[in-house]
């Protein structure tokens, strides 16, 4: 067997060399593609493997059509809009993610964006502190319970709403329960994102809904671009100059966020939620596992296709 891990954005060494004691320990051959640049690149590498290891490389039909022995293709990290998994499916190739790796990296993001933001990006005016605000995320996921732990820490009072997760299990987990998402957004000063994107999400965090904050709201995505509506979200800002967006996520309108709204406004040059060391080794060698496990014994429990 032969797995390719191909990373237009790279693993750490640390982490390429723990995914090769998984596939040395089950007898595969691993190979390695690289910070490639044209896709050309990409469609030759997969043309032999069995399986695939991506970080946010893109699995499209034509990869896939390409990957002739492919039998299956992990992402690594929670967010797998990057592969089709229709074209998967089709080509009768297992699509995996590797969900909670690379949550508490993600949810210690959202406290760097948030501290970084109360205190107006550090410019030397009084700000504000995260002690007794209350917190609403929505989806209550791997990444969710984490932020909800780490806002604990802070003294924040946690809030949280998940269409698939059960109130009973949010206040389990020693958080209030939101009815719905615009009782999230009416009754929180803060809402941080944790949404896939979706059909149904895509464009959701919409002008009417933000709009809910209250006064001196702040808006942190550390989810996905695709879930904001852009035009809708400038407009509410425009309206609206005590509102605050924070994203690792860099919006189409970044230039216009920027001009529009200095000081209110802050996006990382690039998606920085896996972008530690822990997360990067944790997500690389879950998904060498999760390989072997369906290769092996044909474990398919972190599929997400049909």
């Amino acid at each position: 067997m032969k797995v390719l891990i191909a990373t237009e954005k790279p693993f750490s060494k640390v982490a390429v060399d723990g995914i090769k004691v998984v596939t040395d320990a089950a007898g595969y051959e691993l190979a390695l593609l690289e910070k490639y640049t044209e896709k050309k690149q990409l469609l030759d590498a997969v043309a032999d493997v069995d399986a695939l290891i991506i970080r946010s490389d893109k699995v499209d039909a034509e990869v896939l059509d390409a990957a002739k022995q492919l039998k299956i293709v992990v992402r690594a990290g929670a967010g797998y809009d990057n592969i089709d998994l229709a074209a998967a499916t089709a080509h009768n190739v297992v699509a995996m993610n590797t969900p909670g790796q690379n949550a508490n990296s993600v949810a210690e993001l959202v406290f760097g964006l948030l501290v970084y933001g109360v205190r107006n990006f550090f410019n030397g005016t009084s700000g504000t502190e995260l002690l007794g605000k209350k917190l609403g995320i929505l989806a209550f996921g791997n990444v969710g319970r984490n932020v909800a732990r780490v806002a604990k820490g802070f003294g924040m009072e946690v809030v949280a709403y998940d269409a698939f997760c059960p109130a009973e299990a949010i206040e389990a987990a020693g958080v209030k329960a939101a009815k719905n998402q615009e009782e999230l957004f009416e009754t929180c000063d803060i809402v941080s994102l944790h949404i896939p994107a979706t059909p149904e999400t895509k464009q959701s965090i919409n002008y009417a809904l933000v709009g809910k904050l209250k006064k001196g709201g702040i808006l942190v995505n550390t989810a996905r671009k695709e879930v904001i509506d852009e035009p809708g979200l400038i407009k509410l800002m425009e309206e609206r100059t005590d509102l605050k967006y924070l994203t690792d996520i860099k919006p189409d309108a970044d230039a216009e966020f920027a001009e529009k709204f200095a000081g209110r406004y802050f996006a990382t040059p690039k998606k920085m939620g896996a972008q530690t060391a822990e997360a990067n080794v944790n997500a690389g060698i879950a998904a060498a596992n999760q390989i072997v496990g369906f290769l092996r014994d044909g474990i398919t429990k972190f599929q997400v296709n049909k």
